[in-house]
């Protein structure tokens, strides 16, 4: 018997460490599913939390922006200037306006100055009524809209009676045609940038109205008069007096820091040539901030907008552009110039190609009767790397030097003239005296 108890003892001590070890794993798990649990439920409030805080902060803004937002009428996709009443010699017949716009709507801006620059910009609402407009002549075609020679039916604006009108295509958003009127107003005034006088675009299709001018595009003006302008003895005179005009309102617009990023010959309008030609189509342009450094550069992002034969090559290789990009489109407008409006590099024909020419360091050709200090210019501008091009302060001095002895040279061969008229007029009535002295007359 006691051996038979000492035998079923040990078994029961077993039975009992195994019923301890089953409760004690069973508290783990449950310690460690709880804690996880916890964890889970933390977190998941903490999100909660955060998605609430940002939809309050969006409703916010929507409740900011909405009632800024119902003035402006939507975009019609299908609304074509061109299909929409619009002939050259008939007036518009669009809905008027019944709202004000205003421009400079609360947004988050990707530039603080850009924000601060359209927080100053003066009257921001157009007034002008489509139903008035009559549209003349075709000045131009454009990707983003059409030139027109335009008037009111009623009245003036602003005191002008004639005036160019831009309509833009179907395609074109109202926050680029937005951007367009804001860079324009920021440019202010300049004899030799088309200025802004009115718009309209609270509904498609959205339209700009600018000063008069009368001979149309740069590039036409010289193609209609080259035979008339290759007769003038003084015409290397004419284009570099041109191109001084057009490089001061390059000028005007680097200090107000925005680049045209659209810069040709296309997009110069003549008034007057060669003294009033003017910059126009800002529908590229862009505003730097004023923190930067001159020859910083700006992301683009419209590709598929830009004019390729007129970008640098840093664009192609970086995917960037700068007040020196304008530069180098500069050059191309004193070539565009000489060779009265030849579309640059005329034996390619994809963008492609101009892309890998231009990387590859080639350029224009020196055109025919161009005078060497335009050439070297155009050298300037076409330099690598972009910091070595000069600014267009210095192209402006450089232009000015060279009228001013383009201007000496005319004096003094003027003088000359003169001089030679007035000694072929004394000298046959010497003659004549001679004669009459000599015959005893």
């Amino acid at each position: 018997m006691a051996a038979c108890n000492c035998t079923t003892k040990p078994d029961e001590r077993g039975d009992s460490s195994e019923s301890f070890d089953v409760p004690d794993m069973m508290l783990y798990i449950i310690i460690t599913a709880s804690v996880f649990i916890l964890l889970i439920i933390g977190m998941a409030l903490m999100w909660l939390k955060k998605y609430r805080f940002l939809m309050r902060t969006i409703r916010k803004l929507q409740n900011v922006e909405q009632p800024m937002t119902e003035q402006l009428s939507p975009v019609d996709p299908e609304a074509d200037p061109l299909k929409q009443n619009f002939s050259p010699v008939t007036h518009a017949a669009v809905k008027p306006r019944e709202s004000n716009l205003i421009i400079s709507r609360p947004r988050r801006q990707s530039s603080k100055s850009a924000s601060r620059a359209l927080q100053r910009s003066p009257q921001t609402d157009g007034r002008f009524n489509k139903n008035d407009l009559i549209l003349h002549q075709l000045i131009k075609a454009g990707g983003e809209g059409v030139f027109y020679k335009a008037n009111m039916m009623h009245g003036t604006i602003k005191g002008h009676s004639m005036f160019t009108c831009k309509i833009f295509k179907k395609g074109c958003s109202h926050r680029q045609v937005e951007r367009e009127v804001s860079v324009m107003q920021k440019l202010g005034t300049h004899k030799n940038l088309l200025q802004l006088l009115d718009w309209d675009i609270t509904e498609a299709p959205y339209m700009l109205v600018m000063e008069y001018v009368a001979h149309g595009t740069l590039r036409s003006f010289l193609q209609v008069n080259q035979e008339r302008l290759c007769r003038d003895q003084e015409l290397q005179q004419l284009f570099t007096t041109a191109t001084y005009h057009i490089a001061h309102a390059m000028e005007h617009m680097r200090s107000k820091m925005i680049v045209h990023c659209d810069l040709a010959l296309r997009n110069i309008l003549v008034h007057s040539f060669p003294h009033e030609v003017k910059v126009a189509e800002f529908g590229l342009a862009r505003e730097i901030a004023r923190t930067w450094s001159r020859s910083s550069s700006c992301k683009k992002d419209y590709r598929q907008r830009i004019p390729s034969r007129w970008y640098p090559p840093e664009y192609f290789k970086s995917d960037v552009y700068g007040f020196k990009g304008d530069v180098w489109a500069f050059g191309i407008v004193i070539w565009e110039m000489q060779t009265f409006g030849t579309l640059p590099y005329p034996n390619l024909n994809t963008s492609e190609e101009v892309a890998r020419y231009v990387c590859a360091g080639h350029r224009n050709g020196e055109p025919e009767q161009c005078r060497p200090e335009m050439i070297q210019m155009m050298k300037d501008c076409w330099q690598e790397p972009y910091s070595m091009r000069p600014s267009f302060k210095d192209i402006v001095r450089v232009l000015e030097n060279i009228l001013e002895n383009d201007h000496d040279y005319l004096d003094l061969d003027k003088r000359n003239q003169r001089a030679s008229m007035e000694s072929e007029e004394s000298q046959p009535s010497l003659k004549t005296e001679v004669y009459c002295n000599t015959d005893e007359c």
